[in-house]
């Protein structure tokens, strides 16, 4: 018993550990030096202890080798591939990837040298690389630099070296003598292009930190519910619980209580052991569980769980996948694991004793209810990892197998409940289906995201709203046994419809006409955090939507000219709360009259994957950032002005971008966002 606690907690540990930060193992610096007409640029990895840097000569299929990808080159050749000038290469067998591989420890240095044609010149670019520990990879990452300075081209070969050039000031030195990251040179606080003119004082205005100006006004605390990571947390245990109890009752866990309970009461005379054996078979299937949720956040890392909720490519995947987990549980096929995994595991059970053979056995148990439990624990960690934090699929995991093992310990301390247990037969396959409509519902959800991010218009509000009603009403049909699966028993003439099976039909149906308005505009609120927003609704009936800017800049000069506040929203396409906070609050009469009377609203997606027409370069922390798409401009508007990156994030400002009150988070109390509202435009009318 004391090893399982003690599994468990090694695993909580790890997961709060890696939730706690967001590891940098490998620091690059570089330096630039001229010597003739010839540029020699060094640039340097510090490793940390436990890591390893991959070289450049990592073969296909393995991890990501170091590449240097020099995108711009100004006045320059380059002479020659860039070479390893300092450190050692360990060459080892590799088990994982089953191929020998080449990697480097503590520090090593690579050199690229230029030919200079012109002056002055210029070379940016990235260095994309990966490290790895005994235990666990960083995700590919990217170190950008850009690299100007002059020359002198008259100059022959043997001239004396010139003072060496940065691309940035000199790093600065840490009290313990090791060099920070470099220093870009200054940049405008507005996004510019690099060599651009200079932005008007009035657009530098606009983008202007106020974040003192906003702590001043709220007293140093944001207004709204800022406990929404608190409740984040809350709701993922809470649904795994909810998924782990709909997991007790399908056809692959149900009839598996019973025998099990009945195993353990049989296997020793002593109550109390079997009763302990119960609650070691319970904690094992626990650790089973958090250490699976552990695993995926250990595979995917800090900065693609983050990037997961609103990637294309992921969401697409995420949504063939629960499509599939639809059709299984329709009784298209069934999603099994290979059979000689379970015999294996049976077999280790057979031959150990102890706490190691109920472990064993609950190993087994997760494997053979596989069929049932794959498609539900899928879904919660596809919805886990997409929720923005590391700890969320354990989390997760942790609520899912609380409620599926609580039945073997109750039935095994309580054995006389077992003769109240529903036997075994039809409705068990029901669930399934019923939970295949569920699943094919969600898995547009993931579509819909992928869609709006990169601006498809395939799945618009209405479009969505419309598949929605076809499949709750298609699950209120099949409950009322007017469509038959493959997996369903032949009907009999005589069989009638339960009061159960009425009862959620009544639900389903009803869930489906209350959401007929929303195909001509009405909010639907209970669908709203699943939902594509209102801007995306081609056909509306009676009152418009609120006007709304997609711009800053455009808003704000919309805002000059009319002598108004304004209203920003930091949104997003896979913000949740933000479709909450739409379709409870902005349709509130009250609210919307104020907004659409009082204010120029501006709406920025953060997540909006369209490409800016040049990429831009910023200076964020002492590093030169590139913003490469829309909601990359309207993300660091948010983190430089206001200081804050979450979504959703409310902002009172006047034409000139100065704060009329404190910002707003997510809170669906009407009455405190009116009160905001309110006090913002009893500012502006002093200023005025």
């Amino acid at each position: 018993m004391k090893r399982i606690f003690s599994l468990t907690f090694l695993l909580l540990t790890l997961g709060t550990m890696l939730s706690a930060q967001i590891m940098e193992p490998v620091k690059w610096t570089h330096k630039s030096q001229v010597k003739g007409q010839e540029l020699t640029v060094t640039f340097t990895a510090n490793i940390d202890p436990t890591f390893h840097l991959y070289a450049m000569d990592i073969p296909e299929g393995g991890p990501q080798k170091t590449e240097f990808v020099f995108e711009t080159l100004e006045g320059l050749k380059a002479k020659g591939p860039t070479i390893v000038s300092d450190g050692k290469l360990i060459k080892t067998h590799d088990q994982a990837f089953d191929m020998d591989l080449s990697f480097y420890e503590n520090t090593v240095s690579f050199a690229q040298r230029f030919n200079i044609k012109s002056s002055p010149f210029k070379v940016e670019g990235f260095v994309f690389f990966m490290s790895c520990n005994d235990g666990m990879c960083t995700p590919p990452t990217r170190y950008e630099f850009t690299i100007t300075g002059e020359a002198d081209i008259a100059a022959k070969d043997d001239a004396p070296a010139s003072a060496a050039t940065e691309s940035a000031t000199p790093a600065k030195t840490t009290d313990n003598g090791t060099p920070s990251e470099p220093v870009a040179e200054p940049v405008t606080d507005a996004p510019a292009i690099v060599d651009a003119a200079p932005a008007p004082v009035s657009a530098e205005g606009l983008w202007a930190p106020v974040i003192d100006q906003l702590e001043a006004f709220s007293d140093g605390a944001s207004t709204g519910d800022d406990s929404g990571r608190a409740h984040s947390w809350w709701y993922i245990l809470i649904a795994g619980f909810i998924a782990g109890l709909v997991a007790l009752i399908t056809p692959c866990v149900w009839p598996m209580i019973p025998m099990t309970v009945s195993f353990f009461l049989k296997r020793t005379k002593d109550r109390n052991k079997s009763i302990k054996d119960a609650v070691t078979y319970g904690i094992s299937i626990i650790v089973i569980y958090v250490g699976l949720g552990l695993l995926i956040t250990i595979i995917f890392g800090a900065s693609a769980l983050n990037s997961l909720a609103t990637n294309a490519v992921f969401n697409i995947i995420f949504f063939l996948l629960l499509v599939v987990f639809a059709l299984s549980f329709f009784g298209a096929f069934d999603l099994t694991l290979p059979e000689s995994w379970t015999t294996k595991l049976d077999a280790k059970a057979d031959a150990t004793t102890g706490l190691l053979s109920i472990f064993f056995m609950a190993f087994t148990l997760c494997l053979v209810s596989f069929s049932c439990t794959g498609p539900i624990i899928g879904t919660l960690l596809v919805e886990a990892a997409t929720s923005g934090s590391m700890l969320y699929p354990a989390i997760g995991m942790f609520g899912f197998a609380l409620a599926l093992s609580l039945p073997f310990t109750l039935f095994a301390m309580f054995p006389s409940m077992l003769q109240s247990m529903p036997s075994s037969g039809g409705w068990l396959n029901m669930v399934k289906v019923v939970l295949g409509f569920c699943e094919l519902a969600l898995a547009f959800k993931f579509l819909s995201v992928a869609d709006l991010a990169y601006g498809w218009r395939i799945l618009d509000r209405e479009t969505f709203i419309a598949l929605w009603i076809v499949i709750f009403a298609l699950c209120g049909m099949y409950l009322l046994g007017w469509i038959r699966l493959p997996h369903d028993d032949d009907p009999d003439p005589s069989d009638r419809v339960s009061v159960t099976q009425l009862m959620l039909a009544l639900v389903c149906f009803s869930f489906s006409m209350y959401m007929v308005p929303g195909l001509w505009g009405a909010p639907c609120k209970a669908i709203s955090a699943f939902a594509p927003p209102m801007s995306t609704q081609d056909f509306k009936l009676g009152e418009d939507a609120i006007v709304t800017y997609h711009s800053y800049e455009e808003g704000m000069e919309a805002a000059q000219r009319a002598g108004k506040p304004v209203l920003v929203d930091f949104s997003g396409f896979g913000c949740v709360n933000c479709r909450k906070m739409e379709a409870a609050v902005w349709t509130d009469p009250q609210v919307k009259n104020i907004i659409d009377n009082d204010y120029i609203l501006i709406e920025l997606m953060v997540d909006d994957k369209t490409a800016l027409p040049e990429v831009q370069i910023v200076k964020e922390n002492g590093k030169d950032v590139k913003l490469r798409t829309i909601g990359d401009k309207w993300s660091y508007l948010q983190r430089s002005k206001f200081g804050a990156n979450a979504q959703p994030f409310y902002v009172l400002l006047d034409g000139k971008g100065n704060p009329l009150n404190g910002s707003y988070s997510y809170d669906e109390d009407i009455d405190a966002y009116v009160n905001f509202l309110k006090t913002g435009l009893k500012n502006y009318s002093t200023i005025r």
